[in-house]
């Protein structure tokens, strides 16, 4: 028997598809549902690409993996119709499985209005339609709608004030993921293996999805040099797609330089477990910045185009460094001058990890 308004759900379905930072950010919303909601079982449905992040999750019953970028592509490679075709039966038989007393969709876009419909369940949640936020008149497949809070507020608070106005308590709601046991001892081993298991520890993740928040690669590769020679350990990670501007950097920085280049070779539970591990993160606005908040690494990150307040890394043990440009934030993915993130000098990003590091002591 499903519940009523008044009595608590058996069933609850999280819609946050992606991205890695909006998924981390929306952790706290379903730890706060737990909590109210202890005897639940809570389901996620997410893309393929952030999925790694929620695989086990003490909180979570199931994750639902939507892999539509591959089956996109699946579809215009030959051989490979019948194939998708099944794999997106299966997908809609798995979200169709359960009977939801909740399905709540924070995401606010097109794409997931269309899964929320496909989904069988009582409360639709989400929205109410304001700008920025529940675009796309996903407001259409919800059925119980909700006052978003300004878009200028942090996008953690905008996912934990939604449940709150649905009775849920959020205090106590703080921002943590818990690194699998097996996650941080595969990343102990990598450090260990490769001799990076030595303080301090500096964690390096350069490259960011958007043009126009990349750091110069040449700062990237100035900044690791001065760390080497202050004997700090380095470790650069990235995703497959980082490897190659990767080596660039590295190269710069001089190929001899003992640095350990880890682009590519983690899974996101992995990154999360070397993120863990670190005494310093430095990144610009990427997903990854937002789950080294999250397993409470000291971080410093690098800001120009977004605004910090709205997406930044959430807690105080986080330094942002950005330029109070005129046309900052713009929010643009294309920029003439990149002069947000160009004016932010080497020489400051190291000052502020050597605070970071407590060892101010040492000559810039």
């Amino acid at each position: 028997m499903n519940s009523t308004r008044g009595e608590d759900p058996r069933y609850i379905l999280i819609v946050k598809l992606s991205a890695i930072g909006d998924v981390i950010q929306t952790l706290p919303m379903v730890k706060a549902l737990k909590n109210r909601y202890p005897m639940a079982r809570i389901d996620w449905l997410v893309e393929e690409d952030a999925s790694d992040i929620l695989r086990g999750h003490p909180v979570l019953d199931r994750v639902i993996i939507s892999r539509r970028k591959s089956w996109l592509r699946g579809f215009w490679q030959r051989g490979r119709i019948r194939e998708t075709a099944w794999e997106i039966g299966q997908f809609l038989r798995e979200v169709r499985s359960r009977q939801y007393d909740m399905v709540i969709d924070n995401h606010g876009i097109l794409k997931s209005g269309l899964l929320v419909v496909l989904v069988r369940g009582r409360r639709k949640i989400g929205f109410r339609p304001s700008a920025g936020i529940a675009e796309e008149g996903n407001y259409l497949f919800t059925n119980e709608r909700y006052r978003p809070l300004s878009i200028e507020r942090h996008a953690l608070d905008r996912y934990l004030d939604l449940v709150s106005q649905m009775g849920v308590p959020i205090d106590g709601a703080t921002l943590e993921y818990p690194v699998p046991d097996e996650s941080r001892i595969r990343a102990e081993d990598l450090l260990r293996q490769n001799g990076f298991f030595s303080h301090p520890l500096v964690v390096i993740h350069p490259m960011a999805k958007w043009e126009t928040k990349q750091w110069p690669l040449e700062n990237f590769a100035r900044l690791i040099s001065a760390l080497v020679e202050k004997d700090t350990s380095v470790v650069v990670t990235g995703s497959p797609q980082d490897v190659e501007p990767v080596k660039e950097i590295l190269s710069r920085a001089g190929g001899d330089r003992k640095v350990l280049n880890l682009a590519g070779a983690t899974s996101l539970q992995e990154l999360a477990g070397i993120f863990s591990l670190a005494d310093l993160v430095v990144t610009p606005d990427t997903g990854p910045m937002h789950l080294a908040a999250a397993v409470k690494a000291p971080l410093i990150a690098l800001f120009g185009p977004t605004a910090p307040w709205r997406t930044g890394p959430y807690g105080d043990h986080n330094r942002v460094i950005r330029k109070d440009l005129p046309c900052s934030p713009c929010f643009r993915k294309k920029c003439d001058t990149l002069e947000c993130m160009t004016s932010i000098t080497v020489e400051e990003v190291l000052r502020a990890a050597l605070k970071k590091l407590g060892v101010e002591s040492w000559e810039l």
